[in-house]
């Protein structure tokens, strides 16, 4: 069995820690109240599973085409292939096989869910060798991804995607994009630099970015407003009403995190931080009480 200071840069290298996106996957299914058969729960296991495999091949490209970037960053310099902890080939042949891997277990779904991981990957290595550069097209091309995912839930278990789910989910998703990029200008500004490294944004961006950023989580938390009060919610759930507590929950959750963006105390991805952050654990758990019990 390999030790673990063998392990941990490639575990690393791969981002294992972000395969936690793939569980947008589950939500279009979960939004539907579909049962959870044995079959469906196969294809969103395997749907899951195929989608990680492919963010992590992607990553490591990501990481390849960023190397003498990453290597000037505060930060990034310390990532398995900047910091020359992992060689350049090694991760070329771990990308071919988790890449193929991918593949194959995507072949296994409905034609609809290999059309989503296609465009998936397209969209990534699009944005990893050319839309990252480019300001505003970066935020566009960072939320299709997340966005992508939801699809690719839907199709795996073929299930229609609701307009409304659909919106919540594209406004949500540019409004973490744009907390991603605050961020990452948020750690430029404070080291005194004007450019990031590889990025078109620069420090004096920041307002605007937090502006938008603010204004897109508003606009999901409004989209949400009018999904409950839609007839659609009323064929779904027995009690929408109850619907209206998870508004200001929602709306706890993201204010919060923007405020802490603002201040300086969110330093990663902000799904990295959800991650790591016990408020978001209870504010997940509170959402979901509230879904049961509409339900």
């Amino acid at each position: 069995m390999p030790e673990g200071p063998f392990v941990k840069p490639w575990m690393r290298l791969i981002r294992v820690h972000q395969w936690a996106k793939n569980g947008l996957l589950i939500l279009p299914a979960a939004a539907a109240h579909l049962m959870p058969t044995a079959d469906r729960i196969v294809a969103l296991g395997t749907a899951v599973i195929s989608f990680s495999f492919l963010a992590s091949a992607l990553y490591i490209l990501n990481d390849l085409a960023d190397l003498e970037h990453d290597r000037a960053h505060a930060t990034k310099r310390h990532r398995p292939l900047a910091s020359g902890a992992i060689r350049p080939v090694p991760a070329l042949a771990l990308m071919a096989v988790l890449g193929t891997t991918s593949l194959g277990l995507a072949l296994s779904l409905p034609a609809s869910f290999l059309a989503a991981w296609a465009v998936y990957l397209v969209l990534s290595v699009s944005y990893s060798w050319s839309f990252k550069r480019v300001v505003v097209l970066d935020v566009v091309a960072l939320s299709a991804l997340y966005t992508v995912r939801v699809v690719a839930g839907s199709a795996a278990v073929d299930v229609p995607l609701s307009r409304w789910f659909l919106a919540f989910s594209v406004f949500l998703f540019v409004s973490l994009a744009l907390l991603k990029r605050t961020v990452e200008v948020g750690g430029a500004r404070t080291a005194g630099k004007e450019d990031i490294p590889g990025r078109g944004w620069k420090s004096a961006d920041i307002s605007l970015l937090q502006n938008l950023g603010v204004g897109s989580a508003v606009t999901s938390a409004l989209v949400y407003c009018l999904y409950i009060t839609d007839p659609q919610a009323t064929e779904l759930y027995r009690r929408p009403d109850i619907l209206w507590i998870g508004l200001p929950i929602f709306f706890y959750w993201v204010g919060r995190i923007w405020l802490l963006t603002g201040r300086g105390q969110v330093h990663e991805d902000p799904v990295v931080f959800a991650l790591r952050d016990r408020v978001s654990y209870v504010v997940v758990l509170l959402l979901a009480v509230v879904v049961v019990v509409a339900s």
